[in-house]
C-alpha cells in the first residue's frame, strides 16, 4: 500500500542507486519512469552492458528511458509527458537543466553521499576516505543547476571505522540513503520539512578520481598510503609496479612498528599480509593483491613462487 508518496520519476545509474529504487518500490511508490544512462561497453570483450538500475526497473515492469543527453529537448519533453509530481535522483551522472528541474511541482530530490556542504561533486566517498575523515553520511537535497549546491532537506551520519574500504562504505551509504530518502519524501510531501540553505563558505569539493592518483608513491607516510589503498578498494584499485607490471593492492592496514630501510621496501610476510615500509618509516601491510589480468589473491598466496624477497623495493 502506498503511504502518501508522490508520483515520481527515478533517475539513477550505478549500483549505489539500486537500494534507493528498491526502497521506493517496497513502499509501492508510484514510479512512472526510470531514466538511466545508455548501456556501456564493459569487461574484456567490451560488450554492451545495461546499468544496474535498468536491470531492476525491467524486472519490476517499469518503463526505462536512456537518453544520451538529459539536456536534449526531445528527452525533456518525453520525461515531462509522464506528468510526475516529483523527480528522485541518485547518482544519475548528468547535471539537470533548469527547463527540466522546473517541471516537477515537488521539486527534484537528490541522494548525495556526504554531509553537505562537504564534498560536493562526483567522488565524495573516495575523498572522505582519502582525507582520513572519521565521520560521513548522506544528505537528501533539492537539486538546482549547480553541482550539489541546492538546499538540504535531511542528513544522516555514520562513523568511518579504521580500515573501512570504499566498497564497504559505499554499500553502507547506499542503504542509509535509501532509508532516509523514503522518510524524507514522506515528510516533504506532507509539508513537514523546511529546506536548509547550504553555507557555501563551508563547502569542500570531491572531483572525480584521476588515473594519476592510483599509482602509489611509497615516499608518502604509511597512514596516507593505507588510506589511498582503502579509498580505491575494490575499484579502480591503487597499484604499484613489479617487474614492469601493475599490481593492485587491497586490505591495507598500518602496523604499530617501524622498519629500517627504504620507502616501499618489502620487510616480509606477516599473518595478515605483505609488510612494506612507508616513507615515514612506519610499516603497512597489504592483505591482498592482484596482478594485472589475474584475480585478486591473499598476499601470502600471491608471493608464493614469485621473487618478492625481503629487501625488494616496490615501484
Amino acid at each position: 500500500m502506498t503511504r502518501d508518496l508522490p508520483t515520481l520519476i527515478f533517475f539513477g545509474t550505478p549500483e549505489f542507486a539500486v537500494p534507493s529504487l528498491n526502497a521506493l518500490l517496497s513502499r509501492d511508490a508510484p514510479v512512472k519512469l526510470v531514466v538511466t544512462q545508455p548501456d556501456r561497453p564493459r569487461g574484456r570483450g567490451k560488450k554492451l552492458a545495461p546499468p544496474a538500475v535498468k536491470n531492476l526497473a525491467l524486472e519490476r515492469g517499469i518503463p526505462v528511458f536512456q537518453p544520451p543527453k538529459i539536456r536534449d529537448l526531445a528527452a525533456i519533453d518525453h520525461i515531462v509527458s509522464f506528468g510526475a509530481q516529483c523527480a528522485v535522483v541518485v547518482a544519475y551522472g548528468q547535471l539537470f537543466p533548469a527547463r527540466l528541474l522546473s517541471q516537477f511541482p515537488l521539486g527534484t530530490i537528490n541522494v548525495h553521499a556526504s554531509l553537505l556542504p562537504h564534498y560536493r561533486g562526483a567522488a565524495p566517498i573516495q575523498r572522505s576516505l582519502l582525507a582520513g575523515d572519521r565521520l560521513t553520511g548522506v544528505s537528501i537535497m533539492l537539486l538546482d543547476e549547480g553541482m550539489d549546491t541546492g538546499p538540504v532537506l535531511s542528513r544522516r551520519e555514520t562513523v568511518i571505522e579504521e580500515g573501512l574500504s570504499f566498497g564497504a562504505l559505499h554499500d553502507r551509504l547506499a542503504d542509509l540513503g535509501a532509508g532516509l530518502l523514503c522518510e524524507t519524501l514522506d515528510d516533504w510531501n506532507a509539508g513537514r520539512i523546511r529546506p536548509e540553505l547550504q553555507d557555501s563558505a563551508l563547502a569542500t569539493h570531491a572531483p572525480p578520481v584521476g588515473k594519476e592518483e592510483l599509482r602509489l608513491d611509497w615516499s608518502l607516510p604509511a597512514r596516507v598510503l593505507a588510506r589511498r589503498i582503502l579509498a580505491f578498494d575494490p575499484a579502480p584499485g591503487a597499484y604499484f609496479l613489479l617487474q614492469g607490471r601493475r599490481v593492485k593492492c587491497f586490505d591495507a592496514r598500518v602496523l604499530p612498528l617501524e622498519g629500517e630501510g627504504r620507502a616501499g621496501e618489502v620487510l616480509g610476510l606477516s599473518e595478515t599480509g605483505l609488510v612494506v615500509r612507508g616513507g615515514d618509516g612506519i610499516c603497512l601491510v597489504l592483505g591482498s593483491v592482484q596482478l594485472e589480468g589475474q584475480r585478486r589473491l591473499p598476499a601470502a598466496e600471491f608471493i608464493r613462487g614469485r621473487s618478492i624477497e625481503p629487501g625488494t623495493v616496490l615501484e
